[in-house]
């Protein structure tokens, strides 16, 4: 078998590497660019769609409150206008800048905005010229401004999708190599692996403490840090990701030099702690030394707003819904068994703070007791957070439980602020120990009546891949996960699933 010099990895192996990637590459036609491309295409059919509907809803509706004397070429003149002057805000916006697209909420922040100084500029412009020619219509500016935010904005969100649908099958993709290979080269290899949304393709290793060839999290190593310059060019690679925790300083600095100002890659670095910094930072100037702050919170911002609302919404509409419902459970809880209707839980919240979960009480009074008793039992429960055909519970407990209607009054919960729909499970101060490096993100979420640990099969996972799913909702959160695991949940529920 033949090496080449510059990676020792068996040549077979790197000419069919090296031939898909001239394959790939063919593939996206250009990749970042077409998407460069097509973006103002869609502003602007989405941007003149938003001028067309304002001009029927003002001047072809009946049910407008006042006649307005319009002139439809007029109007037709300065659509066509507006709507390049608009495409230049947009760019002056960092609309068409990469670092601001597809990828969290901050793109449409800027939509709202670069909308807005369009329409002030086009009430300035008709300031001016008052009295040179028609007066612009102050209601078909309003209504004009009104539906660009959502027209425009869902263009691109729908176009975002496309993107997304197009990164799983392999299309827009950037073509990285991971520089460096320690606990965290192996966690980021495994996140973007496991997102194949991100658009990241991982064509390899780079290492000088590992031997070329070797397969880790699915990748390869291709070579060491002198041979990156060849390898760059070998594989076509878009950008490398340094961990620096894995190479040296000197070595950092000298993959600086050689590839820092070269435009046809992009070098980043990881941020040292991928534990920590997976739940967001802040970077700020102090006498121009660049200083970095971990979010204490993971979702802010407009996501934070979105997923309030969303948790204040359907919370508020299932209480007056089921309200009933809960009158009926608490009548029999109380028949069922002697003890309180609910019981409180303690666990903990966003920030360490501890607080008492709701639940329809599905066990005998003595519960901690009978464990007591039975060590077998109690080691099942230390290790497994559950206990499988527990005989603590009662009669009208099991069925409560199998359906998940236990768990309703944690509604109330979610109203105080202490929980969300959808989140990471909840659990008591002891257990925080066995989340180990994760347990800072735990902290940064709130816990969720339901999250993906539930619609991945509930109690019949183990603890390791609960925290699994767990860390991977609070890595990958997006509203629109939220929506997903808030229906999936609801047929987990009907099949009963994982529920004991």
């Amino acid at each position: 078998m033949h090496t080449t010099k510059e990676t020792q990895v068996p040549a077979e192996w790197l000419l069919g590497q090296t031939w898909q990637a001239s394959r790939v590459r063919l593939a996206h036609k250009g990749g970042m660019r077409v998407i460069l491309a097509m973006l103002p295409i869609i502003d602007a059919v989405t941007i003149g769609l938003s001028f067309a509907l304002a001009y029927y809803l003002r001047f072809a509706n009946p049910w407008w409150p006042y006649y307005a004397v319009y002139s439809s070429a007029f109007y037709l003149q300065l659509m066509v206008g507006l709507i390049p002057a608009w495409l230049i805000f947009f760019a002056l916006y960092g609309l068409y800048a990469p670092r601001n697209l597809l990828g969290g909420t901050e793109e449409y922040a800027r939509v709202v905005n670069a909308c807005t100084i369009g329409i002030v500029a086009v009430l300035c412009y008709s300031f001016f010229v008052r009295g040179l020619e028609q007066d612009i219509s102050r209601g078909w500016l309003l209504v004009a401004w009104a539906l660009s935010l959502p027209i425009v904005g869902g263009g691109r969100f729908l176009f975002r999708r496309f993107i997304y649908y197009m990164r799983t099958k392999g299309f827009f993709t950037t073509r990285t190599l991971i520089v460096g290979i320690n606990d965290e080269g192996r966690l980021i290899a495994r996140q973007w692996s496991t997102s194949p949304a991100a658009g990241v393709n991982v064509v390899g290793f780079v290492d000088d403490q590992t031997t070329p060839g070797t397969e880790i999290e699915g990748v390869t190593v291709l070579g060491n840090c002198d041979a990156l310059k060849f390898l760059v060019k070998r594989f076509r690679v878009d950008e490398l990701v340094v961990v620096p925790t894995a190479v040296g300083r000197e070595t950092l600095l000298e993959i600086y030099r050689t590839l820092g100002t070269n435009n046809g890659v992009q070098v980043r670095l990881s941020p040292g702690l991928y534990e920590l910094f997976t739940t967001g930072v802040q970077v700020q100037e102090v006498g121009f030394v660049p200083l970095v702050s971990l979010n204490k919170l993971r979702i802010t911002g407009v996501d934070a707003v979105l997923k309030t609302v969303l948790d204040y919404g359907l919370t508020i509409l299932a209480l007056i819904l089921l309200a009933p419902v809960f009158l009926i459970i608490a009548l029999l809880v109380k028949l069922d068994s002697p003890g309180p209707v609910i019981y409180r839980r303690r666990v903990v919240g966003t920030g360490g703070r501890e607080f008492d979960a709701f639940k329809f009480r599905t066990m005998r009074v003595d519960a901690d007791a009978y464990l007591e008793k039975h060590p077998e039992l109690a080691e099942e429960f230390r290790r497994t957070g559950k206990i499988k055909n527990d005989p603590r519970i009662t009669r009208l407990g099991r069925f409560l439980r199998t359906t998940s209607l236990d768990e309703l009054p944690q509604l109330f919960n979610v109203l105080l602020g202490q929980m969300s729909l959808v989140g990471p499970r909840m659990i008591s101060p002891p257990e925080l120990d066995k989340f180990g490096k994760w347990r800072h993100n735990l902290l940064t979420v709130k816990p969720g009546l339901t999250g993906l640990w539930q619609v991945s099969g509930r109690s019949d996972l183990s603890y390791e891949d609960r925290v699994r799913l767990d860390m991977h909702y609070i890595r990958n959160y997006t509203i629109w996960l939220d929506i997903r695991l808030l229906f999936n949940t609801v047929g987990v529920v009907l099949r009963k699933r994982g529920a004991y």
